[in-house]
């Protein structure tokens, strides 16, 4: 089911006051040097530090909304992944479900059994952004998803994202690369020193 986003005054320390809305199907770019504040504000989106201010998607009111209810329609990629196990599979709810976009982000079938301890920081990336998108969610919240591939693991990442938004997923992205936000066909919103302000 498709829906439409809308953040007014969303506000933290380091944060000025945000207001945002975005419609089913569309990507928003966060631009800005680092520490000025796209991290700060994707993470309130989320709900995962102290903030004010209102977040609906959809009919999901956040301030209504119970956090398990919340974390599953509004996934959060953060820029390290984290890892509870000493091999791969056991993160992922369903490996087999998983296998078709781990191949398709050029990772070996195999890679269920490596040792955590074995993966590149690129490979983790991907599989971290893997087991998000299995629990298909309807808000991305995307922090610097790209920032360790190559050129080829990039398009096939943007690829599973232009999919997501074709099928009425809104994403909310950092990333340092304006031809990424080019390509994702998104809307700018610059941050300088905990400000944020859209691009015309």
């Amino acid at each position: 089911m498709a829906m439409n986003l809308s953040i007014t005054g969303l506000v933290r320390p380091g944060l000025s006051a945000v207001s945002v809305a975005a419609t089913a199907g569309e990507c928003i770019a966060l631009r800005g040097a680092s520490g000025s504040g796209k991290s700060l504000f994707l993470r309130a989106v989320a709900d995962l530090d102290p903030n004010e201010g209102e977040v609906v998607l959809g009919e999901m009111n956040r301030a209504q909304t119970a956090a398990p209810d919340w974390r599953r329609a509004v996934a959060y990629l953060h820029p390290e992944s984290g890892w509870w196990a000493d091999t791969v599979s056991p993160h992922f709810g369903n490996w087999a479900a998983a296998l078709e976009l781990i191949e398709g982000f050029g990772l070996s079938p195999d890679i269920g059994g490596w040792a955590v301890s074995r993966l590149s920081t690129g490979e983790k990336q991907r599989l971290a952004l893997v087991r998000l998108l299995c629990a298909d969610p309807r808000l991305l919240l995307l922090d610097e998803p790209t920032s360790a591939l190559d050129g080829q693991s990039i398009a096939a990442v943007e690829r599973e994202l232009s999919a997501r938004l074709a099928g009425g997923a809104i994403i909310l992205m950092a990333t340092h690369d304006a031809a990424q936000a080019e390509r994702l066909g998104a809307r700018i919103l610059e941050f300088e020193a905990g400000v944020a302000k859209e691009e015309a």
